[in-house]
């Protein structure tokens, strides 16, 4: 029993912990009302063609782009509306949170990428805490296994920092 170390007890945690956020992650987009409003998150290229995508099979939605990155946007005869002043996905939330409460909305959908979406929508909910939050993410299909996983594993270190109150990370 020399090998239950507290180091290895808390590797095997955070190993283990890793595989239920993973797992947990929406991984497929919930549905869309027609009268709900579309919030897509910059930081990844895939984000913004994703809620395009989205505004398409969905025309009535209203789309917020919000967070630094949102330029050259892709054409569409849909309202976009965009701030891009908040630069965190807490800043992203507090974004978020003025809209909605602008519009008393009950309800958002958020897209951004599946690995970033737990920490996302946790930010959200806890400054929205009375509204739906619907989690559409994009997938990250098509990236080499160890970006993928370098990317999870930041996203989940993130998570965990959030989950202690620091916000800003």
């Amino acid at each position: 029993m020399k090998f239950l170390t507290p180091s290895f007890v808390l590797l095997a945690l955070f190993v283990i912990g890793g595989m239920i956020f993973k797992s947990t992650a929406p991984r497929t987009c919930a549905e869309i009302l027609p009268n709900d409003c579309i919030f897509v998150l910059t930081g990844d290229e895939r984000r913004i063609p994703f809620a395009m995508r989205q505004m398409h099979q969905h025309p009535n939605t209203d789309l917020y782009i919000i967070g630094a990155g949102a330029t050259n946007l892709p054409q569409s005869g849909h309202k976009i509306k965009i701030e891009s002043d908040s630069k965190s996905t807490y800043q992203n939330a507090l974004a978020i949170k003025e809209i909605a409460t602008k519009r008393e909305l009950k309800r958002v959908v958020i897209i951004t990428t599946e690995d970033h979406m737990p920490r996302a929508k946790y930010l959200i909910q806890h400054e929205l805490p009375e509204t739906v939050i619907v989690a559409c993410p994009a997938t990250l299909y098509g990236m080499p296994p160890t970006k993928r996983l370098e990317r999870w594993t930041t996203e989940y270190i993130k998570y965990i920092v959030t989950m202690f109150g620091i916000k800003e990370s």
